[in-house]
């Protein structure tokens, strides 16, 4: 299944508060939480001067797959799940069983999307990434499964971060 069919089997299947992973093709992910109406709300690049999105440019034409997250700032922004920024032959799918908690209820999630929607964060790929932020929606908890040996290991510091405010 190419691309596009995944993202509208994925937009069609989806519900608010589903995990969104856009898994890349050198072996690590993008999170992000489904808002409905074929939104997804993640870590993406905030609005930038025109400097900063040269040099991104610049970034994705060399490093494709992270052009975006080392420049090392990130904003929690609504945007289609078409229009991810992802490299060739990255998947796009619902991942709700890759972490072992029970989700929040609706209510919960939308308070917690409310409370972090546009805000700015450094991004820290150990300490405050995007599957930090998706799992702290989703669950409460901030978790990064992509390391080995942490797997559901609780980041208190960004779960602490992301509840501060």
């Amino acid at each position: 299944m190419d691309y596009k069919e995944q993202v509208r089997e994925v937009v069609s299947k989806a519900q608010f508060g589903d995990l969104i992973e856009f898994s890349y093709p050198i072996g690590f992910s993008h999170w992000g939480v489904y808002d409905g109406d074929g939104h997804v709300i993640h870590f993406a690049v905030p609005d930038e001067e025109q400097l900063t999105s040269w040099f991104r440019d610049i970034l994705q034409k060399v490093v494709p797959f992270s052009g975006d997250i080392l420049i090392g700032r990130t904003q929690i922004r609504r945007q289609r799940v078409a229009d991810v920024n992802v490299p060739s032959g990255a998947h796009v799918m619902i991942s709700n069983r890759r972490h072992a908690f029970r989700p929040s209820p609706v209510v919960e999630m939308r308070r917690r999307r409310d409370a972090l929607l546009g805000r700015e964060f450094q991004y820290d790929l150990f300490g405050l990434n995007c599957e930090h932020f998706a799992t702290f929606v989703r669950f409460g908890k901030a978790v990064c499964n992509q390391f080995p040996g942490r797997t559901d290991v609780e980041c208190k510091e960004a779960t602490e971060m992301f509840r501060s405010i």
